[in-house]
């Protein structure tokens, strides 16, 4: 679970998207920045949250948001989900987990009464490098109406 909050800073990271492109937070200076985290490309929940803020994204650029998702996947699969699932915008490769960490949704999990550790599914709004608003329970099909519905009561 993570510890950050609305009102923090966003850590600032430097990582590589599916092109093998260098991506920051300060990249977003000045921005509105949906910044989600997931477990693993191309498993049901994860699919099925891409493919909605693939639906919703000119909603939330209507608002001023850009997306950038969060795995640690490798570039390559990025590529492949990117091109299967038609997704506009970017995918950070977190192999190392180091973003996650930063963002403190590397932890433990379980499944099946067995633990182990990865990526616990967190969302973050950020505004000009402040965090507005963070979901931890993420409804996966239907997560654009959750980010607007929030929206529209702050």
């Amino acid at each position: 679970m993570t510890h950050l909050k609305p009102g923090d800073n966003a850590p600032d990271f430097v990582a590589k998207d599916q092109n093998g492109a260098e991506i920051k937070l300060s990249d977003y200076a000045g921005k509105k920045l949906i910044l989600y985290f997931y477990p693993k490309d191309n498993t049901s929940g994860c699919t099925a949250e891409a493919c909605n803020l693939r639906d919703g994204y000119e909603d939330l650029a209507q608002l001023g948001f850009d997306v950038v998702g969060v795995s640690p996947d490798s570039e390559a699969s990025h590529q492949k989900f990117i091109k299967k699932f038609g997704l506009q915008f970017p995918l950070v490769s977190d192999v190392d987990k180091n973003v996650a960490q930063l963002y403190g949704v590397w932890g433990e999990k379980k499944m099946y009464g067995k633990s182990y550790m990865g990526i616990n599914r967190t969302t973050f709004l950020i505004d000009e490098g402040k965090i507005v608003e963070v979901f931890t329970k993420v409804q996966t099909n239907d997560h654009v109406k959750q980010i607007l519905s929030t929206l529209s009561k702050k």
